[in-house]
């Protein structure tokens, strides 16, 4: 089944299970994020809340607002905090203000493989440290979605740091993500998401960065036609509850939530990446010029990135990426 029929079915179990049997009280949610109705992160929140409905006898209905109906990335972790919204997925690094070591999962080129990646998110001790910090915050992490390695859409050819030097690249906020592309040599414009596509097209930016699923239910590439493959940072979206709500479940609904977070996790990697060659072949017939250009040049760039890193977190880069090298040591990359 493909994932419009998937999306279908999801909708549409969803529909039936928003009526609650007859004398039942229910309890409904608000799941907010910023992806279109053809992203992944919808499809794995639609997922989601199908389990919650199933696994507390629809008891508890999430709504899934996407498309940042109620909010940007920023202002969604604010609404956790507050209480304003109950459930979101995003950029590690969009956490970062919040759980300032965070920044650090941006350091660029730390994996070569989703499966390198997945073992870090599942496995390292260092990050389980931080995300054990964001209950004080006010918010906790249930599972990690899949969004993919970040990669470039231009207005113009991108094969090298040289064709990025005097253009404005548009990115989300995030310490390390400025430092990294301003280490590339672009200039840095800070927007939200819904703003970005025509900001391209007026040529006020010469293009942004994200994952391909992004980049594709954005559709970024028709009008930055130039997708250059740098998976310059792996940029998975961790999924958060409101510490607010999760305070007032109680302990066996505490476990159903988690459950489906963490089952809504697994099918939503799978579904992302069994889906990028898919995304990538057609934004090409679409006009899309791929590139998959030497990663050395770029890779060298940012050697400076990592001093800056150090510079400011000390220990805590060492520590991180004492973990990155032990998963590429455990899943060594496909040559």
């Amino acid at each position: 089944m493909n994932t419009q029929k998937q999306l279908a079915c999801i909708a549409a179990a969803l529909a039936a299970l928003s009526f609650a049997p007859a004398g039942s009280a229910q309890t409904v949610l608000k799941f907010s994020h910023t992806d279109q109705q053809q992203g992944g992160r919808h499809a794995g929140a639609l997922f989601f809340a199908n389990k919650v409905a199933e696994y507390t006898n629809n008891r508890y209905k999430v709504n899934v607002f996407c498309c940042s109906q109620l909010g940007n990335d920023p202002k969604n972790i604010e609404q956790l905090v507050s209480g304003g919204i109950d459930f979101t997925v995003s950029a590690t690094g969009s956490y970062a203000p919040h759980v300032d070591t965070l920044n650090l999962t941006m350091l660029p080129f730390m994996f070569d493989s989703y499966e390198q990646g997945w073992k870090f998110y599942d496995e390292s001790k260092w990050l389980k440290a931080q995300f054990d910090k964001a209950p004080a915050k006010g918010f906790r992490f249930l599972a990690t979605f899949e969004s993919g390695f970040r990669c470039m859409t231009t207005r113009d050819p991108l094969n090298s740091p040289a064709d990025a030097k005097g253009k404005k690249l548009r990115t989300f906020p995030n310490e390390m993500m400025r430092w990294l592309l301003e280490d590339i040599g672009f200039g840095v414009q800070i927007m939200p998401l819904p703003e970005v596509y025509l900001a391209i097209q007026q040529g006020a930016v010469a293009g942004q960065e994200n994952p391909i699923d992004t980049i594709y239910s954005n559709k970024f590439y028709e009008v930055a036609p130039h997708v250059t493959l740098t998976r310059h940072v792996y940029s998975p979206i961790p999924m958060a509850v409101s510490e607010k709500t999760w305070a007032r479940l109680s302990p066996e609904d505490q476990k159903a939530v988690a459950k489906a977070a963490q089952e809504a996790a697994v099918w939503n990697r799978n579904e992302v990446v069994a889906g990028e060659e898919k995304q990538l072949v057609e934004m090409a017939g679409k006009g899309a010029k791929i590139n998959n250009p030497d990663a050395q040049p770029f890779r060298d760039a940012v050697k400076p990135t990592y001093e800056k890193a150090k510079a400011k977190w000390g220990g805590d880069v060492d520590s991180i990426l004492a973990d990155a090298e032990a998963v590429r040591k455990a899943l060594p990359a496909k040559k």
